[in-house]
């Protein structure tokens, strides 16, 4: 058997994992009683970063801008010409882990059932947006491009981006609300919160120090929150067949969540001692422009969408709108999985159509 070190590889940013040091480090200690085990990740590992790339997915274009982000339009791409559906993402990963790939696209898919989605593209900061804090993003970004629709649309927000949406949704007049995987009771994450906390203490005198909190800081919180399926997935990675649908759509993914522009530091230093830390959201103690947000403050129709295999944004966190149907497909296999289609883009695509014809 061949034996590959752990220093062989390469830490190109489009093939990661990054921060690979940690990764490495994380999976050094996972395998140690396992040499098997150990093995098996590491020729995943290089499996995954020789794997072969096509081209990129191409953003729609957009219809609207503010400073640096914009609200990409898929309708029009795809057929769908019905009232605006706008999608808020992350602030942590890229967006198109809405439009993945040709079969896994919830934006084209609801296009293609004649919805109008749009797509906010928060852009890339630099050093010089250090003092842009969440709610900068929400005021100054996002609601300027939302008052050019013309018309109140539907917010659909996925992970932070649903914490966002419901924000933005008590500070406008709009059609309706989603939520999907949405944190909004941080206080709820229960025994991860040190964890948590002692990550940011130690990460926050660097990103102080370049004014972003850059991809990798989040990266690490994350897989330190499920070790063992970050490594086990690379073990299964390595016996696929490089040439599959399984082996395309894992490296489609993986690249996704190991890419992503760096938050600013002050939206960064929102989430974890506003949110994480004090729980604001949760404890109704979140003011936007003298509003207060929250659940209550909502003046729409609303339903949030939950996962009770979700580890990133477990069920417990959710805000607790209105509506709610929970999913059994995790974090981002609710958005891209097998199941996505019938677990979620149908009801969603079912919630908004009722909502249309009562209007």
């Amino acid at each position: 058997m061949t034996v590959t070190s752990l220093s062989s590889f390469h830490s190109a940013a489009q093939h990661g994992p990054r921060p690979l040091p940690l990764f490495l480090d994380l999976l050094r200690s996972e395998t140690a009683a396992s040499p098997e085990r150990r093995a098996a990740a590491l020729a995943g590992l290089r499996a995954y970063q020789e794997a072969g790339r096509g081209p990129g997915r191409a953003l729609a274009p957009a219809v609207a801008e503010a400073g640096r982000a914009r609200l990409r339009d898929y309708g029009d791409s795809g057929g769908g010409s019905g009232p605006p559906v706008v999608f808020v993402p992350s602030l942590i990963n890229p967006p198109f882990v809405l439009d993945l790939e040709e079969d896994k696209s919830l934006l084209r898919w609801l296009a293609a059932q004649g919805m109008r989605p749009l797509l906010v593209d928060w852009g890339t900061p630099d050093a010089a947006a250090r003092h842009e804090t969440i709610d900068f993003h929400i005021e100054e970004l996002l609601l300027s491009m939302l008052r050019t629709l013309g018309e109140p649309p539907v917010l659909a927000g996925y992970c932070l981006g649903g914490t966002i949406a419901l924000a933005a949704a008590c500070r406008m007049p709009v059609a309706g609300l989603v939520t999907i995987a949405a944190p909004w009771k941080f206080n709820r994450y229960g025994t991860a919160r040190p964890a948590i906390a002692a990550h940011w203490e130690a990460a926050r005198p660097a990103c102080e120090a370049m004014g972003l909190v850059p991809m990798e800081v989040l990266q690490a919180g994350f897989w330190q929150m499920d070790t063992p399926r970050t490594i086990a997935k690379f073990e299964r990675f390595g016996r696929l067949d490089p040439a599959s649908p399984q082996a395309r759509a894992f490296v489609a993914l993986e690249d996704w969540a190991n890419g992503g522009a760096p938050l600013t530091f002050a939206a960064g230093e929102q989430m974890f001692d506003g949110f994480f830390a004090a729980n604001r959201p949760g404890a109704g103690r979140w003011w936007i422009g003298g509003t207060r947000t929250g659940p209550a403050a909502l003046s729409c129709p609303a339903i949030e969408f939950v996962s009770a295999t979700d580890r990133i944004v477990p069920a417990a966190t959710a805000a607790g709108l209105p509506e709610s149907r929970t999913l059994q497909s995790g974090h981002v296999g609710m958005i891209v999985g097998g199941r996505a289609r019938a677990e979620l883009w149908e009801p969603l695509r079912d919630w908004i159509c009722a909502l249309q014809h009562t209007r």
